[in-house]
């Protein structure tokens, strides 16, 4: 099974909290990284949080969630480890890990239900990454160029 680092800002916890468990049960190995309470937080400490987790190898794969998601993937992002893609269905979630190889997927706990969110979280998890084409451009993600060919 795959180590999987959680993290959410306030709007997420719930979502988080059943997610974390719900991947526990499936056998995988969660790092939950907060927060823990619905009192107010700043999403860009948990995905910074998150960013580390995956950058120092403490997890293979992350979740990371906010009120819409974007503003917890901008954070992940920041990260030259991570590749962060925002998804809201699993035809997003796979073709951010067919295409991107994303590591990290980015949820918005106050536009998706939990049923959707698991099933892009399922999909995420058990999609490969089709590398081919698709490898020059995601080295491209990690090492950007100043100036385009």
């Amino acid at each position: 099974m795959t180590r999987i680092a959680i993290a959410s800002d306030h709007a997420a916890v719930e979502m988080k909290t059943a997610l974390r468990d719900w991947l526990a049960e499936k056998g995988h190995d969660v790092l939950d990284l907060g927060t823990a309470t619905e009192a107010s937080v700043d999403y860009p400490d948990f995905g910074y949080r998150l960013a580390a987790a995956i950058e120092d190898g403490r997890a293979e794969r992350g979740v990371a969630l906010c009120g819409s998601g974007i503003g917890i993937s901008i954070a992940v992002n920041r990260n030259q480890a991570c590749r962060c893609a925002l998804v809201s269905e699993p035809l997003s979630a796979a073709l951010a890990r067919q295409h991107n190889d994303a590591n990290v997927i980015a949820l918005g706990a106050r536009l998706l239900g939990i049923e959707m969110a698991k099933a892009c979280v399922e999909t995420f998890l058990s999609t490969e990454f089709l590398g081919g084409r698709h490898e020059r451009r995601v080295e491209k993600l990690s090492n950007p160029v100043k100036e385009p060919a």
